[in-house]
C-alpha cells in the first residue's frame, strides 16, 4: 500500500527550503512561502490575480454544486483548502504558468466529458501525473537524451555535468506542485515527470509545452513521461559523489522494452 504523504507543517519549514533550485521559478512569490501564518485563500485570490479565474475555499457549501473539479476550474473557480501546501503551491503555479495550467484543465475537461466522470483514461493518467509532479526540460542537443533515455545516470549527471552549468540542457521550469509539497521534507529524493523540448530558451520551451498540450499532440499516455531523478542534477544535492549515482533504489536502471519519444522542438 501507497504510503500517504503528510506535508510539514508550515512552523517547521525553514525559509532556507525556498532557496533551493527547484523553487527558482517560483521565486517571485516567495513572500506568500515564508510569511509565518497561512495567507487566507481570498488572500491569494487577490495578491495572484488570476485572469479569468477565481481562488475559493473549498467547503462543503462549494462541493455541494456537484461539479467535477476540473469542471469547476473551467467555469472559473479553482477550489482551494484553506492552509494547505498542496494548494498553495497549485495556486502559485496557476499565477506562474497560466497557459499550461489552463491547456491541461482543457485537455481534463474534454476527457472528463468523454468518460462520464466515472473512470480515469490514460491521457488523463497523464494529464495528471504531469500536473502533480511535471518538469519541462530544455536541450540544445538532442544527443544529450541518449545517456538519459539509457538511464545512464552517471554519463547524465557527471560526464555532462559541464552541459547542466551552461545550459545546454536545463530544468526549463519545474511544474508540478506534489513535486514542491514533498520538497519541504528534508532529504527528499525527488523524481519529476518530464516532457522535453529542444531549443535554447526557458520561456519558449515551456509556451511549447502549452501549446502542445493545448492541441492534444503530448500527454496522451503516461509512458510518454521520462523521469528524471531531481537531486542528480549537478548542484541540486549535497552530496553527488560517484556512490550517490550508483545508488539504483533511486537512479532506477531502464526497464526492458522502454522507449521514450523524441525532444519536442520550439523557435529559439
Amino acid at each position: 500500500m501507497r504510503r500517504r504523504f503528510v506535508a510539514p507543517l508550515r512552523a517547521v519549514v525553514s525559509a532556507a527550503t525556498f532557496e533551493h533550485p527547484l523553487f527558482a521559478q517560483i521565486a517571485g512569490f516567495r513572500d506568500l512561502l515564508i510569511r509565518p501564518e497561512w495567507p487566507s485563500v481570498s488572500m491569494l485570490d487577490q495578491r495572484l490575480a488570476l485572469d479569468g479565474k477565481r481562488l475559493v475555499e473549498q467547503t462543503d457549501a462549494l462541493l455541494a454544486d456537484g461539479l467535477h473539479y476540473e469542471a469547476r476550474i473551467a467555469r472559473g473557480a479553482i477550489a482551494t483548502r484553506a492552509d494547505n501546501w498542496h494548494d498553495l503551491f497549485n495556486a502559485v503555479v496557476w499565477a506562474r504558468y497560466p497557459a499550461l495550467k489552463r491547456a491541461l484543465n482543457v485537455q481534463q475537461c474534454r476527457h472528463v466529458e468523454g468518460q462520464g466522470g466515472i473512470q480515469r483514461n490514460r491521457a488523463q493518467a497523464a494529464l495528471t501525473q504531469f500536473d502533480e509532479s511535471g518538469v519541462v526540460v530544455r536541450v540544445r542537443d538532442a544527443a544529450l537524451l541518449r545517456a538519459w533515455d539509457a538511464h545512464d545516470w552517471p554519463a547524465l549527471f557527471v560526464e555532462h555535468a559541464a552541459a547542466w552549468r551552461d545550459g545546454n540542457i536545463a530544468v526549463a521550469a519545474v511544474f508540478g506542485h506534489a513535486l514542491m509539497e514533498q520538497a519541504l521534507l528534508p532529504e527528499r529524493l525527488l523524481v519529476g515527470k518530464c516532457l522535453v523540448v529542444q531549443g535554447d530558451e526557458d520561456a519558449g520551451a515551456v509556451a511549447a509545452v502549452a501549446q502542445a498540450v493545448e492541441d492534444g499532440r503530448v500527454l496522451c499516455d503516461p509512458l510518454e513521461l521520462r523521469p528524471l531523478p531531481l537531486m542528480g542534477v549537478p548542484g541540486w544535492w549535497a552530496s553527488q559523489h560517484p556512490g550517490f549515482y550508483a545508488d539504483a533504489g533511486y537512479f532506477r536502471p531502464l526497464r526492458e522494452g522502454r522507449r521514450y519519444p523524441d525532444a519536442m522542438g520550439h523557435a529559439a
